[in-house]
Protein backbone atom coordinates (compact mmCIF):
# COMPACT_ATOMS: atom_id res chain seq x y z
CA UNK A 1 0.00 0.00 0.00
CA UNK A 2 2.77 2.54 0.54
CA UNK A 3 4.49 1.32 -2.68
CA UNK A 4 0.99 2.67 -4.17
CA UNK A 5 0.68 5.66 -2.84
CA UNK A 6 4.45 6.56 -3.21
CA UNK A 7 3.50 5.65 -6.84
CA UNK A 8 0.37 7.87 -6.73
CA UNK A 9 2.48 11.09 -5.52
CA UNK A 10 4.79 10.44 -8.48
CA UNK A 11 1.75 10.63 -10.95
CA UNK A 12 0.27 13.73 -9.25
CA UNK A 13 3.42 15.15 -8.80
CA UNK A 14 4.59 17.52 -11.94
CA UNK A 15 8.12 16.83 -12.00
CA UNK A 16 8.13 12.98 -11.68
CA UNK A 17 4.09 12.70 -13.62
CA UNK A 18 5.36 12.03 -17.00
CA UNK A 19 8.07 9.00 -16.36
CA UNK A 20 4.95 7.79 -14.04
CA UNK A 21 2.36 7.89 -16.23
CA UNK A 22 4.21 6.20 -18.53
CA UNK A 23 5.05 3.26 -16.06
CA UNK A 24 1.55 3.42 -15.53
CA UNK A 25 0.38 2.87 -19.07
CA UNK A 26 3.39 0.40 -19.35
CA UNK A 27 1.81 -1.75 -16.44
CA UNK A 28 -1.86 -1.35 -16.99
CA UNK A 29 -2.14 -0.96 -20.97
CA UNK A 30 -2.82 -4.33 -21.97
CA UNK A 31 -5.06 -5.83 -19.08
CA UNK A 32 -7.33 -3.01 -19.23
CA UNK A 33 -7.39 -3.51 -22.98
CA UNK A 34 -8.38 -6.81 -22.22
CA UNK A 35 -11.12 -5.77 -20.06
CA UNK A 36 -12.49 -3.08 -22.31
CA UNK A 37 -12.17 -5.75 -25.27
CA UNK A 38 -14.29 -8.09 -22.99
CA UNK A 39 -16.94 -5.30 -22.72
CA UNK A 40 -17.04 -3.92 -26.40
CA UNK A 41 -15.78 -6.61 -27.69
CA UNK A 42 -14.30 -5.07 -31.22
CA UNK A 43 -10.73 -4.20 -31.11
CA UNK A 44 -10.80 -0.43 -32.65
CA UNK A 45 -13.76 -0.07 -30.23
CA UNK A 46 -11.83 -1.60 -27.49
CA UNK A 47 -8.68 0.97 -28.71
CA UNK A 48 -10.66 4.19 -28.55
CA UNK A 49 -12.29 3.55 -24.94
CA UNK A 50 -8.95 2.53 -24.20
CA UNK A 51 -7.74 5.93 -24.67
CA UNK A 52 -10.78 7.87 -23.18
CA UNK A 53 -10.36 5.87 -20.26
CA UNK A 54 -6.28 6.59 -19.90
CA UNK A 55 -7.12 10.45 -20.87
CA UNK A 56 -10.14 10.02 -17.41
CA UNK A 57 -7.57 8.66 -15.17
CA UNK A 58 -4.64 10.89 -16.00
CA UNK A 59 -7.83 13.79 -15.41
CA UNK A 60 -8.93 12.45 -12.33
CA UNK A 61 -6.19 11.50 -10.76
CA UNK A 62 -5.93 14.20 -8.75
CA UNK A 63 -9.76 13.02 -7.26
CA UNK A 64 -8.37 9.81 -6.29
CA UNK A 65 -9.17 9.01 -2.68
CA UNK A 66 -7.25 5.61 -2.16
CA UNK A 67 -10.32 4.17 -0.92
CA UNK A 68 -9.57 1.51 -3.25
CA UNK A 69 -6.49 0.27 -5.04
CA UNK A 70 -5.63 2.18 -7.88
CA UNK A 71 -5.78 -1.19 -10.22
CA UNK A 72 -9.77 -1.24 -9.11
CA UNK A 73 -10.27 2.47 -9.21
CA UNK A 74 -9.15 2.39 -13.24
CA UNK A 75 -11.37 -0.72 -13.69
CA UNK A 76 -14.14 1.07 -13.06
CA UNK A 77 -13.22 3.79 -15.02
CA UNK A 78 -12.70 1.43 -17.72
CA UNK A 79 -15.74 -0.30 -17.23
CA UNK A 80 -18.29 2.99 -16.99
CA UNK A 81 -16.23 3.81 -20.05
CA UNK A 82 -17.01 1.27 -22.17
CA UNK A 83 -20.53 0.86 -20.68
CA UNK A 84 -21.12 4.49 -21.98
CA UNK A 85 -19.49 3.39 -25.17
CA UNK A 86 -21.74 0.63 -26.27
CA UNK A 87 -25.00 3.07 -24.90
CA UNK A 88 -23.79 5.82 -27.21
CA UNK A 89 -22.91 3.78 -30.20
CA UNK A 90 -26.57 2.06 -29.89
CA UNK A 91 -28.03 5.25 -29.58
CA UNK A 92 -26.22 6.84 -32.63
CA UNK A 93 -26.72 3.61 -34.48
CA UNK A 94 -30.91 3.72 -33.77
CA UNK A 95 -30.81 0.06 -32.54
CA UNK A 96 -31.28 -1.36 -29.08
CA UNK A 97 -27.97 -2.57 -27.08
CA UNK A 98 -28.93 -6.07 -28.06
CA UNK A 99 -29.24 -5.98 -31.12
CA UNK A 100 -25.88 -3.91 -31.57
CA UNK A 101 -24.03 -6.33 -29.26
CA UNK A 102 -25.72 -9.43 -31.44
CA UNK A 103 -24.23 -7.46 -34.81
CA UNK A 104 -21.30 -7.41 -32.84
CA UNK A 105 -20.30 -11.02 -32.30
CA UNK A 106 -21.33 -11.80 -35.87
CA UNK A 107 -19.03 -9.39 -36.74
CA UNK A 108 -16.18 -11.13 -34.58
CA UNK A 109 -15.80 -13.95 -37.31
CA UNK A 110 -14.63 -11.51 -39.36
CA UNK A 111 -12.57 -9.39 -36.88
CA UNK A 112 -8.16 -10.36 -37.42
CA UNK A 113 -8.32 -9.67 -34.16
CA UNK A 114 -10.06 -12.53 -32.37
CA UNK A 115 -8.90 -15.40 -32.38
CA UNK A 116 -11.24 -17.72 -31.03
CA UNK A 117 -13.24 -20.24 -32.81
CA UNK A 118 -17.29 -21.31 -33.49
CA UNK A 119 -17.18 -22.43 -29.48
CA UNK A 120 -15.96 -19.24 -28.63
CA UNK A 121 -18.25 -16.81 -30.99
CA UNK A 122 -21.32 -19.63 -29.09
CA UNK A 123 -20.25 -18.59 -25.81
CA UNK A 124 -20.23 -14.85 -26.47
CA UNK A 125 -23.70 -15.45 -28.00
CA UNK A 126 -24.65 -16.95 -24.46
CA UNK A 127 -23.04 -13.98 -22.87
CA UNK A 128 -25.12 -11.61 -24.68
CA UNK A 129 -28.73 -12.97 -23.41
CA UNK A 130 -27.10 -12.45 -20.17
CA UNK A 131 -28.20 -8.85 -17.84
CA UNK A 132 -25.79 -6.61 -18.33
CA UNK A 133 -24.60 -7.01 -13.92
CA UNK A 134 -24.04 -10.81 -15.02
CA UNK A 135 -21.95 -10.23 -18.10
CA UNK A 136 -19.47 -7.61 -15.99
CA UNK A 137 -19.19 -10.53 -13.04
CA UNK A 138 -18.86 -13.42 -15.63
CA UNK A 139 -16.39 -12.07 -18.09
CA UNK A 140 -14.41 -10.39 -15.06
CA UNK A 141 -13.98 -13.85 -13.41
CA UNK A 142 -14.39 -16.02 -15.80
CA UNK A 143 -11.83 -14.18 -18.89
CA UNK A 144 -9.59 -12.41 -16.64
CA UNK A 145 -9.95 -14.32 -13.76
CA UNK A 146 -10.18 -11.75 -11.52
CA UNK A 147 -11.10 -12.38 -7.81
CA UNK A 148 -14.83 -11.61 -6.59
CA UNK A 149 -13.06 -9.38 -3.65
CA UNK A 150 -11.39 -6.97 -6.79
CA UNK A 151 -14.65 -6.96 -8.87
CA UNK A 152 -16.39 -6.18 -5.79
CA UNK A 153 -13.90 -2.81 -5.25
CA UNK A 154 -14.53 -2.40 -9.44
CA UNK A 155 -18.39 -2.96 -9.61
CA UNK A 156 -19.28 -1.25 -5.86
CA UNK A 157 -21.03 -4.41 -5.33
CA UNK A 158 -20.59 -7.11 -2.45
CA UNK A 159 -18.76 -10.35 -2.82
CA UNK A 160 -22.37 -12.42 -1.95
CA UNK A 161 -23.87 -10.89 -4.36
CA UNK A 162 -21.74 -11.36 -6.92
CA UNK A 163 -20.98 -14.89 -6.32
CA UNK A 164 -24.83 -15.20 -6.81
CA UNK A 165 -24.49 -13.37 -9.99
CA UNK A 166 -22.06 -15.40 -11.36
CA UNK A 167 -22.98 -18.63 -10.71
CA UNK A 168 -26.93 -17.48 -12.29
CA UNK A 169 -24.51 -16.78 -15.17
CA UNK A 170 -22.58 -19.84 -15.45
CA UNK A 171 -26.09 -21.21 -15.64
CA UNK A 172 -27.70 -19.80 -17.89
CA UNK A 173 -24.38 -19.89 -20.28
CA UNK A 174 -24.57 -23.89 -19.69
CA UNK A 175 -28.73 -24.00 -20.57
CA UNK A 176 -27.76 -21.55 -23.81
CA UNK A 177 -25.06 -23.66 -25.08
CA UNK A 178 -26.70 -27.02 -24.51
CA UNK A 179 -30.14 -25.84 -26.60
CA UNK A 180 -27.74 -23.99 -28.99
Amino acid sequence: MQEEQEFINHLLNPKTQNQAFQQLLQDYQRPLYNHIRNIVLNHDDADDVLQNTFIKIFQNLKNFKGESKLFSWMYRIATNESLTFLKQKSKTSGISSEALQNKTIDNLEADVFFDGNDIQIKLQKAIAVLPEKQQLVFKMKYFQELKYEEISEILGTTVGGLKASYHLAVKKIEAFVSTN
